[in-house]
């Protein structure tokens, strides 16, 4: 329910807030009159008047856009100063997304999210999982004779995000992994020893290092998710291929959060029960 808020007090903050934005742009009251056409001793009245009227509205539309702030802000509407257009450029952004194991968005975003529990639903195995023969399978065509630097350099990020105080939930779609074991689909010609390597890591891993990491595997014909990371509260980022959509606005974040929690109620195969089952996999790993 909307608070209705006394004549005299949004007056009272209406002057409050346009001389506190007036002081962080350092706009005088000459330049600002100058900049909404109005007489200087008017903008002394906006700002020295005791009473509860308030300017009209294409005044206080002037100041807005003078000073770079939210209307609404000003009139006491809304706790936020930004413009609408500010605030959507702050709360979803695209960025572009390298062809690379960790690339250095990534890597900032989990040291930005560093404490945080971190969730990912990755497009295909998880990086942090690969071993340094998977990842040079996997990037070598792409990277060409920089593979060895560029692999190096991921590998240094991993090892700093495998160390960092953050819990890590990763779900994937069960077909991803039948389909690595296999060499199948986007798996295909993956050596055999390279796939073997890669299942052992994935036992001791979640193994050993759970619950601080878990993995679970939900079956994509009752759910779906596509490639999103959720860092904590912060923020929520969806691959779509070249490009990184990451959203900061609370309300995203929880949606996107409360998806992901969902995929794992769901799962058919729990965190708790990843390394039988990968053992059970790994006897269907053939040439």
């Amino acid at each position: 329910m909307m608070v209705k808020t006394d004549k005299r007090a949004r007056a009272t903050l209406f002057r409050s807030r346009l001389r506190e934005a007036m002081g962080t742009k350092r706009m005088s009251q000459s330049a600002l009159a100058r900049a909404i056409g109005v007489d200087r001793s008017t903008v002394s009245q906006l700002l020295g008047g005791a009473g509860a009227r308030l300017p009209n509205a294409q005044v206080v539309g002037e100041c807005a856009r003078s000073l770079g702030i939210s209307a609404d802000w000003l009139l006491g509407l809304t706790d936020r100063p930004e413009t609408a257009s500010d605030i959507l450029a702050n709360s979803l952004s695209l960025t572009e997304a390298p062809r690379a194991a960790v690339d250095a968005q990534i890597f900032d975003w989990h040291k930005e999210a560093a404490g945080y529990k971190i969730r990912h639903v990755p497009a295909a195995m998880p990086d942090m999982l690969k071993t340094r023969a998977m990842l040079e399978w996997e990037y070598a065509p792409h990277l060409g004779r920089s593979t060895d630097q560029v692999i190096g350099a991921s590998e240094d990020r991993l090892d700093w995000m495998r160390s960092a105080q953050s819990d890590y939930e990763i779900a994937m779609p069960l077909y991803e992994l039948h389909s690595f074991v296999r060499a199948e689909g986007y798996y295909h010609g993956l050596p055999l020893d390279v796939r073997r390597a890669q299942i052992a890591r994935l036992v001791d891993v979640t193994q050993q290092l759970y619950p601080r990491l878990r993995l679970s595997l939900f079956d994509a014909r009752r759910v779906y998710s596509a490639p999103v990371t959720i860092f904590g509260p912060l923020l929520a980022v969806l691959y779509i291929g070249r490009n990184y959509m990451a959203f900061r606005d609370t309300e995203r974040v929880q949606a996107l959060t409360g998806h992901f929690d969902h995929l794992v109620r769901e799962a058919s195969v729990s965190g708790r029960e990843m390394p039988t089952y990968l053992r059970d996999l790994a006897g269907d790993i053939r040439t």
